[in-house]
C-alpha cells in the first residue's frame, strides 16, 4: 500500500493546483516544498515579485500620469530600493498566507525538504534538520519549476552582476544597467527599470525578440521603448564581462563595442531545477536544460505514474497555463476524468507598456494560408484613453474572411494583460466580428477599442447581410 495517492515535488502554480485538486477528489496528498516557505519561484523570486515591482514603480514614479503633468512627473522624487521591497515584502506574505489557508482548508499536507527519487513510486526527503525519510506514492507529480541559467563567464557577485532572482534583493537602484537577454524576463525587467529613470540597454545574440509575439505588436512596442530612449541592441553578444575597480562592469561585444555600466541582469534563459532529484532511479532523464517531456494531453512523463507540470515541461511557462497543466496532471494521475482545455490561452508579458496575445497571430495566419482581415484600434481613439492620458496603446485582431470568426487578439499599451479576456472569450467560443459591431461596451472605457477595432475590419469586410 502507498502512504499517499499523489506526492507533489514543488508548491509553485502548477503544484498548488495539482495538490488542491487531489485533494478535493478525496485523495490523500502530500507536498514537498525545499524553499522557506510555501510558493514556489513564482511566489517568491518569480511571476508576484516582479509584477510587484513593476506595480510600486509605476505608482511611485507617477508614470501613467506623465502624459497630462509631462516627463519630469514624479509623485515621490527619490525611490529607493527599500521603497520597492516593502511593498514586496508585504505582498508575499499575504500571498504564502492565503497558500498555507488553502492547503490545510483542503487538508493537504505540506513538509520543507529536499525530495529525490529512490525509486519510480518512492521518494527521499531530507529535512532542514538533516533526519531523512521515505515516502511512497501511487502517483508522483513534478513541479519544481526553473532556476536563473548562469554560464561560467558571467562573473555574478549578487551585487553589480546579478540574475533576475538575485535583482530582488538590491540595496540601491542602478544609475545604469545592461540586460543581457531579450526573452520575457529580460524585457519585463529591463522596461521596469526604465520607467524607474534607469538608463537601460538591451542586448541579445538573436536579431529579433518575442518572435511568438504579432509582428505589428512588437513593432509598436519597440518603437516605445526607443521613443523613451532605451537602447536596444539585437544582433549583439557579450563576449566578455569584466568587474572594475570603481565597481563599474565593463562588457566588450562582439561588434567592438564598449559598455560601461553600473550593473548588469543576466537573463538569458532558464533552467529546470531537476538536478538534485535523482531522475535516473525513476528511469527518467531531462533535456540539455534541465527540462521534463511530458504527453501534452495528460502531463505524464515516459515513466508511468510520474506527471510533470508548469515551467519544467517548457513553452509557455506561464503561472495561468502552469496551474491548469497541474490540475489536469492531478485529475489523470488520481484516475478522474480531465476535459481538454481550450485551445486558445492568453499570453501577458508585464513589460513597460504591457503585451498580451490570445489566438493566431497575422504571421501565422500567412503560413495557414487562411484569407483573413484585421482590424486596428489605437487607445487614443477612445475615450477612456484621453481621461487617462494615453498617447500610445494599439489593439488588433484577426478575423478569417471565410468564417467571419475571429482567430486572433493582441495588445499593446495599459491594461493589455486585463483586455485580452474580451478577445480570449470570443475566439474560444467562436465569436465573429459582428460580436463587436452589434455589442455595447461601457463608455468610457479601453474596452471601447474592441468595437472601434471591429468596424475597422467590418468596414473592409462588408456587410454579411448583403452578401446573402
Amino acid at each position: 500500500m502507498f502512504q499517499y495517492d499523489l506526492v507533489v515535488v514543488g508548491s509553485g502554480p502548477a503544484g498548488r493546483r495539482g495538490a488542491i485538486q487531489a485533494a478535493k477528489l478525496g485523495k490523500k496528498v502530500l507536498v514537498i516544498e525545499q524553499g522557506k516557505r510555501v510558493g514556489g519561484v513564482s511566489v517568491h523570486t518569480g511571476t508576484i515579485p516582479s509584477k510587484t515591482l513593476r506595480e510600486t514603480a509605476l505608482n511611485l514614479s507617477g508614470w501613467r500620469e506623465r502624459g497630462f503633468y509631462g516627463k519630469a512627473y514624479r509623485v515621490k522624487q527619490e525611490i529607493s530600493a527599500e521603497d520597492l521591497r516593502r511593498r514586496l515584502l508585504i505582498t508575499l506574505d499575504h500571498e504564502v498566507e492565503v497558500l498555507e489557508h488553502q492547503f490545510a482548508r483542503n487538508r493537504v499536507q505540506h513538509l520543507r525538504g529536499k525530495a529525490s527519487f529512490v525509486d519510480a513510486s518512492t521518494l527521499e526527503i531530507v529535512k532542514d534538520d538533516g533526519e531523512v525519510m521515505r515516502v511512497s506514492a501511487g502517483s508522483i507529480l513534478l513541479a519544481v519549476g526553473t532556476k536563473p541559467f548562469r554560464p561560467d563567464y558571467i562573473p555574478f557577485d549578487n551585487r553589480t552582476v546579478l540574475d533576475s532572482d538575485e535583482l530582488l534583493d538590491i540595496e540601491e537602484l542602478p544609475r545604469s544597467m545592461v540586460v543581457i537577454g531579450a526573452g520575457v524576463i529580460g524585457i519585463e525587467y529591463a522596461t521596469i527599470f526604465s520607467a524607474l529613470d534607469t538608463a537601460v540597454t538591451l542586448i541579445d545574440p538573436k536579431s529579433t525578440m518575442l518572435d511568438f509575439i504579432d509582428k505589428e505588436i512588437v513593432e509598436d512596442f519597440t518603437y516605445q521603448l526607443r521613443d523613451r530612449n532605451m537602447k536596444i541592441m539585437l544582433g549583439t553578444k557579450a563576449d566578455k564581462v569584466t568587474k572594475l575597480d570603481d565597481g563599474k562592469v565593463e562588457l566588450i561585444l562582439d561588434n567592438g563595442r564598449r559598455l560601461v555600466t553600473d550593473m548588469v541582469l543576466f537573463a538569458a534563459g532558464r533552467m529546470g531545477a531537476t538536478d538534485a532529484l535523482n531522475l535516473k532511479a525513476a528511469g527518467l532523464e531531462a533535456d540539455s536544460r534541465g527540462r521534463l517531456k511530458v504527453n501534452p494531453e495528460t502531463f505524464e512523463t515516459s515513466v508511468s505514474g510520474i506527471y510533470a507540470a508548469g515551467d519544467v515541461v517548457g513553452f509557455p511557462s506561464l503561472a495561468s497555463t502552469s496551474m491548469e497543466q497541474g490540475r489536469i496532471a492531478a485529475r489523470v494521475a488520481v484516475g478522474a476524468v480531465a476535459k481538454e482545455p481550450p485551445k486558445y490561452f492568453p499570453y501577458g508579458i508585464y513589460a513597460v507598456p504591457e503585451i498580451s496575445t490570445c489566438g493566431l497571430t497575422e504571421e501565422e495566419m500567412k503560413e495557414r494560408g487562411i484569407p483573413y482581415e484585421c482590424g486596428i484600434a489605437r487607445f487614443r481613439e477612445t475615450s477612456r484613453g484621453h481621461i487617462m492620458g494615453l498617447d500610445t496603446g494599439l489593439l488588433k485582431l484577426i478575423f478569417s474572411l471565410k468564417t467571419r470568426r475571429l482567430l486572433g487578439v493582441h495588445i499593446v499599451g495599459e491594461g493589455a494583460t486585463e483586455l485580452v479576456h474580451i478577445g480570449q472569450a470570443v475566439l474560444n467560443l467562436k465569436g465573429t466580428v459582428e460580436y463587436f459591431v452589434e455589442n455595447t461596451f461601457n463608455y468610457p472605457t479601453l474596452a471601447e477599442a474592441y468595437k472601434i477595432a471591429g468596424l475597422d475590419a467590418w468596414n473592409r469586410m462588408g456587410d454579411i447581410k448583403s452578401e446573402l
